[in-house]
């Protein structure tokens, strides 16, 4: 990591590392086909990838519930100024579009986010942050994209936010 100036705030670079289910592990789960629990169904013309992610829903009232999310592209470099959370469910993104994202994640320092670790999504793959942990808000590139996101509803304050003091930046990824 090493620190350059964007405006008059000095930042500190993040490296892009592509996403896996060991890096990620942590943080959730990576929905992507895999063999590990794959079974024929439907008289053997279906594959069903199963249990590849839970989601989680606390509290009285809650409930799982399906979006989509269509996801505007950021411009490189980027500041990474914030994190959010969400103390009473998961929350998953899976790529409807077919295109590469970006999964910015943070382990949890005494309620706050750590320094952030950056993925890049293949297209075919979608993530699953567990309930409670830090996740920068969707990160799409290039172009709008679509995502199947499956999160919680019901009462209570399901959303926390982090502002750094200092940001971090991202550079264009390859792709």
């Amino acid at each position: 990591m090493s620190g350059t100036q964007m405006g008059s705030t000095t930042t500190r670079e993040l490296t892009v590392q592509p996403l896996t289910a060991a890096r990620f592990a942590p943080f959730g789960d990576v929905i992507e086909a895999r063999d590990a629990d794959m079974r024929l169904i439907n008289g053997g013309t279906t594959q069903r990838f199963h249990r590849l992610a839970v989601a989680e829903a606390m509290g009285e009232g809650a409930e799982v519930i399906l979006n989509i999310f269509r996801g505007e592209p950021r411009s490189f470099p980027y500041a990474v100024t914030m994190m959010e959370r969400h103390p009473f469910g998961s929350q998953s993104f899976s790529p409807l579009s077919g295109r590469p994202f970006l999964v910015i994640v943070a382990e949890d320092r005494d309620g706050q986010p750590d320094e952030p670790k950056v993925f890049l999504a293949r297209g075919d793959q979608g993530v699953n942050y567990r309930r409670n942990v830090w996740h920068h808000p969707l990160m799409t590139l290039r172009q709008s994209s679509d995502f199947l996101v499956v999160d919680r509803s019901g009462p209570g304050d399901n959303l926390q936010e982090f502002f750094y003091d200092q940001p971090f930046s991202i550079s264009e990824p390859s792709l």
